[in-house]
């Protein structure tokens, strides 16, 4: 199930929300908390993801993906953005490629799921039918360790709902696949030249392991800033 919409949080509203501090499981923010402007592309999970960047020390505003453009989100100054999963295919993701074409070489960005997808897609990769739908789901995936996935264990367990993917010899020298399946389906990338980051999977899932973990690491390459 996922989570309820934070209190008083308005979708494709376009200034900065002010946390309240309320609730057990949200840390105390600082003022040199990342910024990050979530995109929802209309999907159960995305107040998930919501949560688990909070948990890590994010401040959060959602966008959906019909809301604004991509200059008026970029306009705002956020840190990085976060590419929601989604329930179709890039193409019919609102703003979604438009927003990562503008924000090359300007933003950070991590993909997830959808997101991933979009990411593989705007640098040039083909989106398509995984050999078998995977929907809740977890799997064992494998990784180089670089990127979010610097210090995490390989493999990782983590939930799969996708049954879209990332076609592995499309891939385009820009990406780097660092992480994948024991099939070698790609699970995981990043661009060799910007802050961006992919992941198939969910890491906001309770059954991905070290899915707190992974996202603080993408917090980290901005507080550093990474660019690998």
């Amino acid at each position: 199930m996922s989570a309820a919409a934070p209190s008083g949080q308005a979708f494709g509203a376009l200034s900065w929300p002010v946390f309240s501090g309320a609730g057990t499981e949200q840390p105390t923010r600082v003022a040199a908390a990342p910024r990050l402007v979530l995109l929802d592309n209309y999907d159960s999970f995305t107040f998930n993801l919501y949560h688990r960047l909070a948990e890590v020390g994010a401040v959060l505003r959602v966008v959906r993906n019909d809301a604004t453009t991509p200059e008026a989100i970029l306009a705002t100054g956020p840190d990085a953005l976060v590419i929601s999963p989604g329930p179709c295919d890039p193409d019919r993701a609102g703003i979604t490629l438009p927003l990562i074409a503008a924000a090359a070489g300007r933003c950070p960005v991590l993909g997830v799921c959808l997101g991933h997808q979009a990411l593989g897609q705007a640098f040039g990769g083909q989106v398509v039918r995984a050999p078998r739908p995977v929907h809740g789901k977890t799997d064992r995936i494998h990784h180089d360790g670089t990127g979010v996935f610097a210090g995490l264990p390989s493999p990782l367990v983590a939930t799969r709902y996708h049954s879209l993917v990332v076609d592995r010899p499309s891939l385009p020298p820009s990406l780097v696949m660092n992480a994948w399946t024991e099939d070698g389906l790609i699970m995981g990338f990043r661009h060799v030249g910007l802050p961006m980051h992919g992941v198939q999977f969910h890491p906001e899932s309770i059954a991905t392991e070290t899915g707190h973990e992974l996202l603080h690491n993408f917090l980290g390459l901005l507080s550093a800033g990474a660019r690998a």
